[in-house]
C-alpha cells in the first residue's frame, strides 16, 4: 500500500493548482482558482480549485476530491495509478510494494497476462495456422508495416491454445479468467474465449495492452468480438488507436467506427483517427476526444444504423463546445472500403472528402429537409417549424443569422417570419432550461439528487447535522479528537455518513490527520466527492465545540426517536416517553432549534 509517509512527500511536492491548470486553464477567484469543469459540460465556470485546503470542487456536476482523486477521474487511473503518475511528475520514486494490494496485485497480472497474449496472437499470425488471418489483413489492403505497427494477430481455432500458452508461462486459471482471456465451462474447465479470429490489441495512453477485439473471417456471428469489462478495461471510456491519435491529432480528430477503418486510415497518412470499441459514442469518450482535439470529424457508415449513430455523437460533442464536421463517403462505403476501392488515389479522394465535409448543423438541416417536399406548403410550413428549432441551438448570432438568411432565399420566405419563429423556439428553449435548474436546485436542497447517500432525502436533518459532524472533523484536528472521543458512530442515521465517520474516527484514535487533501487512500472517488461537497456546504464554525455539541443532539434525539417502523415493537413506557420529549421538543426551543 502507499503509505502515509509516501503520500505527505507526494503532497509537499505536487501543488493541486498546478496540477489542475494542465489541465484546465484557471484563473483566480478571491482565495480560489475557477475554471470550467472537465467533467461536465458548462459555459460559465462552476469549477473551483483551493488550494489552500488542497482539493476542487465543481457546483455544477459535484465532481470533487484532492489532486490524487483529480488525476483518477481526468486520466481514468486507478488510485496506485494515479499516485505513480503524480510522483513520476514530481520526480520521486515510488516504493516497490505500492500495488501489493489484492487489486493491485491481480490488474499487474491482467497487464502481463494481455501482453504475453498479444505476443502470443502476433506469432501465431505468421504460423501455419495462421496463414487465412494473415492472407485476410493483406487482402484487406494492409501492408507488413502496418500489421506490425498495430500489433495485429491470429487466435488458433484450438479452444485451449492461448489458456495452456498462459498457463505454461505462471499465469493461474483466475488471472486468466479476470482478464477475459478465457471463458469457464460448466464443468468448470477454462477455453479460449477468442478463436479463429484476427485479433486487434487495444492500448491504453500508457502503453498496456488493456483489451483485445477479434474480427471472424466467416459468415458466423458475431463478425466482432470484444474483450468484456475488467478490472483494467471499460469499453465505454477507451478509444481504440488513441495513443497513436493523439500525437498526430494537431487539433483534430476523425471518429470512425471500426478497427478496419481506423488502420486503413492510418495506413494512407489520417493517422488522427480514433474509433469507439463496439458501443455508441459515450460521454466518457467524448471527454477524452475533447482532451486532444477541438475539432472532430464524424465518419460513420452511412447506412441508417451509421447515420443514427452520428445524429447521437453530434448531440453528445456539440454540447461539450467541439466544432463539429461529418464525412459522408459516398456511395454507403466505409472509409476502409472507399480507399481500397480507389487503390493509389483512395488518400487524395479522402482527403478531399475530409475537406470539403460540412459542420454538424448543415448535416443536421440536410437530413431534416429530406424528410420534406418543400414543393407543398403545407410540408415546407412543417419543414420550417423543425427548422427553427434547429437554429434556436446555436449560440452564434451572426451564424443563426446567416442560415436564417440561406432559408429565406432558399424556400422565398420571409427573413423576419423565420426569425420570429426561431425566437419563439429559443424562449421555449430558455423556459425549459429554467424549470431544469430549478428542478435540480430542489433536488439538491432535499437530498434527491444524492446519488451516494440515498437515505438524506428522508433523513434531511440528521443527514445534515452528520455532513457538520463529519465537516468538523476534517476542519479542524482538535475538535476531531474532541468528536472522535464523545460521539458513537451508532447515533448517525444514515450508513454512507455512518461509515465515512467511523474511517475517520478510526485515523483519530490512531493518531492519524484527517485533512482534506489526506483522503485518497482511504475512500473510493464517489466517496471523497461526498466529502467535499459536505465541506463546501458547511463552512468553518465559529464555536465549533458548541456546534459539535448541537448537531451530536440532534443526532442522539433522532436516533431515539420512534419510527413508525419502530412503533409496531416499542413498548407503551417507550411510547409515552417519546410524547414527553415531544411535547417538551415544542414548549421549549433547544440547542437543535437555534441551528
Amino acid at each position: 500500500m502507499i503509505t502515509k509517509e509516501f503520500n505527505e512527500e507526494l503532497k509537499a511536492r505536487i501543488d493541486i493548482a498546478d496540477v489542475i491548470s494542465s489541465y484546465v486553464p484557471l484563473k483566480k477567484s478571491g482565495r480560489n482558482l475557477v475554471g470550467l469543469c472537465p467533467f461536465h459540460n458548462e459555459r460559465s465556470p462552476s469549477f473551483s480549485v483551493m488550494r489552500e485546503n488542497g482539493f476542487f470542487h465543481c457546483f455544477g456536476c459535484g465532481a470533487g476530491g484532492d489532486v490524487i482523486t483529480f488525476i483518477q477521474k481526468i486520466e481514468n487511473l486507478d488510485y496506485v495509478d494515479a499516485v505513480k503518475l503524480l510522483a513520476q511528475r514530481a520526480g520521486i520514486e515510488v516504493p516497490e510494494d505500492a500495488s501489493d494490494s489484492g487489486m493491485g496485485k491481480l490488474k499487474n497480472r491482467i497487464y502481463e497476462a494481455n501482453r504475453e497474449a498479444a505476443r502470443f496472437f502476433h506469432r501465431m499470425l505468421y504460423s501455419p495456422d495462421g496463414k487465412q488471418g494473415l492472407d485476410y489483413l493483406r487482402k484487406r489492403g494492409l501492408t507488413e508495416k502496418t500489421i506490425i505497427h498495430f500489433g495485429l494477430g491470429y487466435s488458433p481455432k484450438d479452444r485451449f491454445a492461448l489458456v495452456n500458452h498462459l498457463q505454461s508461462k505462471g499465469f493461474s486459471k483466475n488471472e486468466i479468467v479476470q482478464a477475459n482471456l478465457a471463458n469457464v465451462s460448466k464443468n468448470g474447465h477454462s477455453y479460449d474465449r477468442f478463436s479463429d479470429r484476427v485479433m486487434f490489441p487495444i492500448i491504453d495512453m500508457r502503453g498496456n495492452v488493456i483489451a483485445f477485439g477479434g474480427r471472424i473471417m466467416s459468415d458466423i456471428k458475431p463478425k466482432y468480438l470484444n474483450t468484456s469489462d475488467t478490472p483494467v478495461f471499460n469499453k465505454s471510456r477507451n478509444l481504440y488507436s488513441l495513443q497513436f491519435a493523439k500525437k498526430k491529432a494537431n487539433g483534430q480528430l476523425i471518429l470512425v467506427e471500426g478497427y478496419m477503418d481506423v488502420i486503413a486510415l492510418h495506413q494512407a497518412g489520417f493517422e488522427n483517427a480514433v474509433a469507439t470499441l463496439g458501443t455508441a459514442l459515450t460521454d466518457d469518450q467524448a471527454k477524452i476526444i475533447k482532451r486532444y482535439s477541438e475539432e472532430v470529424v464524424i465518419c460513420y457508415d452511412a447506412d441508417e444504423a451509421g447515420q443514427k449513430a452520428t445524429q447521437r455523437a453530434i448531440g453528445i460533442l456539440r454540447p461539450m463546445g467541439m466544432r463539429v464536421k461529418v464525412l459522408t463517403v459516398p456511395n454507403g462505403k466505409d472509409p476502409d472500403e472507399f480507399m481500397r476501392s480507389y487503390g493509389e488515389q483512395g488518400s487524395s479522394r479522402f482527403r478531399m472528402l475530409l475537406e470539403k465535409s460540412g459542420n454538424d448543423f448543415e448535416y443536421r438541416m440536410s437530413k431534416l429537409r429530406s424528410q420534406f417536399n418543400t414543393e407543398i406548403p403545407e410540408q415546407k410550413v412543417e419543414f420550417l417549424t423543425k427548422a427553427a428549432g434547429l437554429l434556436s441551438e446555436l449560440e452564434n448570432p451572426v451564424e443563426q443569422d446567416v442560415y436564417i438568411s440561406q432559408l429565406s432565399r432558399d424556400l422565398e420566405v420571409d427573413k423576419n417570419a423565420i426569425r420570429q419563429l426561431v425566437e419563439k423556439n429559443s424562449r421555449r428553449h430558455y423556459r425549459q432550461m429554467k424549470k431544469q435548474e430549478q428542478r435540480a436546485a430542489h433536488e439538491k436542497l432535499s437530498g434527491v439528487s444524492d446519488n451516494l447517500n440515498r437515505e438524506k432525502r428522508s433523513n434531511l436533518r440528521a443527514a445534515s447535522a452528520e455532513e457538520a459532524l463529519i465537516s468538523m472533523m476534517i476542519y479542524d484536528p482538535d475538535v476531531a479528537i474532541k468528536i472522535a472521543g464523545s460521539v458513537t458512530p451508532d447515533i448517525f442515521v444514515t450508513s454512507t455518513n455512518r461509515r465515512i465517520f467511523e474511517m475517520l474516527k478510526k485515523r483519530v484514535d490512531n493518531g492519524e490527520g484527517v485533512e482534506p487533501d489526506d483522503l485518497s487512500g482511504y475512500f473510493t472517488t464517489d466517496e471523497i466527492e461526498g466529502i467535499v461537497k459536505m465541506l463546501v456546504s458547511h463552512q468553518r464554525e465559529k464555536d465549533p465545540y458548541a456546534a459539535a455539541e448541537a448537531y451530536t443532539q440532534i443526532l442522539v434525539d433522532q436516533s431515539t426517536r420512534i419510527t413508525p417502523e419502530k412503533a409496531a415493537e416499542a413498548d407503551n413506557d417507550a411510547i409515552m416517553e417519546e410524547l414527553r420529549k415531544k411535547k417538551e421538543r415544542k414548549r421549549k426551543p433547544n440547542q437543535e432549534n437555534r441551528l
